[in-house]
């Protein structure tokens, strides 16, 4: 008899960013005239930079050529791009080519490389979290089981980032010692980013309890802070302990385009159980970066040529002054959000190093409620916390990645009524 793999059905009914855009297509068919402005999923806004469209449309050309034509690129990612990658994120950090894979997404390579590890071992979340690496786990199944009463998995230890601790929680507030744990800075949702000595515990921690970061730096582009690291392996001995997942998406608008990378690198190795005849022969020191090839090679046939070709021009002249230029727009946005939000009496967080600016709901009102009133009394769409892990209940994510003037026209209607004062009114 065929059976499921159970370990779905742990899953709540759907994707939170579903059950959002479910709400706002129910609301706009009631409502078709309101005019909706969307600050929810951080989707980016400004168009691609027209050195990376050219460099899209050379490398089209070049499939319709006998001599230029690419078939099966390296599963790992063409040298072309590592080579740039290397040059302008890692200098002076010693990241070799075979220690980075090209990818079509951080999303896809966050969730994915739980794969290469024991059924058994124990994750570490923060909470509030990006909801992939819990969803993934869970699909996986070293979540355990649901706990309807407390909201969370039996096995996941929970890293509590909270407003007592800033959003930005320290190893030693940990009862227990996860196996592997997940660090994104510039936080998903809360938008708080990690200074080097904070970090710098973590890396320290791991090393002491042989412990794994997976750490998303999804976000680097948007530090403008100088003691906030772009990168895990400016830390000492980083490289020992952790994997590093960046992405185009937010930083280039690849969102439609789909590219990325993770770096694993060859000093990151675990013991084994067994001794094996297999990939590892007799070693019991097993390399990470090794397995992590394996599954890419097995499992995925890499990112488009046209599509890296893309990623590369992102690295040139003209595309790295598009970008940053873009960047300061979503930045900027962020600022008019935080400005608004203070004006209309509301706590708010982050939007300095990141394009998320997490803000506390008023007293009494909840997550989904506050999202009620947003959508229904001023027509802007957010994300409750609550949707992001327990400890987001009572707050709320704004991106900045909307157009300018309407992340102008989303402030002005919520100060000229601030939601403090709308209780029991939608």
């Amino acid at each position: 008899m065929i059976r499921v793999n159970e370990n779905f059905l742990q899953l709540k009914d759907s994707y939170l960013f579903s059950d959002i855009n479910r709400k706002v297509k129910e609301y706009t068919k009631e409502n078709p005239d309101a005019n909706i402005i969307k600050l929810g999923i951080g989707d980016v806004t400004r168009p691609i930079p027209s050195a990376i469209v050219d460099a899209i449309k050379k490398a089209a050309d070049e499939m319709g050529g006998i001599h230029t034509f690419k078939g099966y690129g390296p599963e790992q990612g063409y040298d072309f791009l590592k080579e740039k990658i290397i040059e302008n994120e890692y200098k002076d950090m010693d990241i070799k080519m075979d220690e980075i894979f090209i990818s079509d997404g951080a999303k896809c390579d966050t969730g994915n490389i739980i794969e290469i590890f024991d059924k058994d071992i124990r994750v570490g979340i923060t909470d509030p979290v990006y909801p992939v690496y819990l969803d993934t786990n869970v699909m996986y199944g070293t979540a355990g089981r649901y706990d309807e009463s407390t909201k969370r998995y039996s096995n996941i230890i929970y890293i509590n980032a909270t407003e007592e601790n800033n959003f930005m929680p320290e190893p030693a507030e940990l009862k227990e010692i996860p196996d592997l744990i997940y660090i994104c800075s510039p936080n998903n949702p809360t938008g708080v980013a990690m200074n080097k000595e904070a970090l710098k515990s973590w890396v320290e921690f791991a090393k002491q309890n042989k412990c794994i970061i997976l750490y998303d730096s999804a976000y680097e582009a948007f530090i403008e802070e100088d003691d906030i690291p772009h990168s895990i392996y400016e830390i000492e001995g980083a490289k020992e302990v952790a994997i590093e997942f960046k992405s185009y998406s937010k930083t280039a608008g690849f969102t439609g385009l789909r590219c990325a990378y993770t770096v694993v690198p060859n000093e990151l190795v675990v013991k084994s159980k067994n001794n094996s005849t297999g990939i590892a022969g007799n070693n019991s020191d097993i390399s990470i970066n090794k397995l992590w090839n394996r599954r890419a090679t097995t499992k995925f046939n890499g990112v488009s040529y046209i599509i890296q070709r893309a990623a590369e021009a992102v690295y040139s002249e003209e595309g790295k002054k598009k970008i940053k230029e873009n960047i300061r727009y979503y930045k900027e946005n962020a600022k008019i959000l935080l400005q608004g939000l203070k004006n209309a009496g509301i706590t708010c967080y982050g939007g300095i190093n990141s394009p998320y600016v997490w803000l506390k709901t008023p007293k009494g009102i909840s997550s989904w409620e506050y999202f009620d009133i947003l959508l229904k009394k001023y027509n802007i769409v957010g994300t409750p916390g609550v949707g992001f892990g327990t400890n987001g209940e009572g707050y709320f994510r704004l991106t900045a990645f909307g157009d300018r003037a309407k992340t102008i026209e989303a402030m002005k209607r919520i100060e000229k009524e601030p939601i403090c004062h709308l209780r029991g009114q939608v």
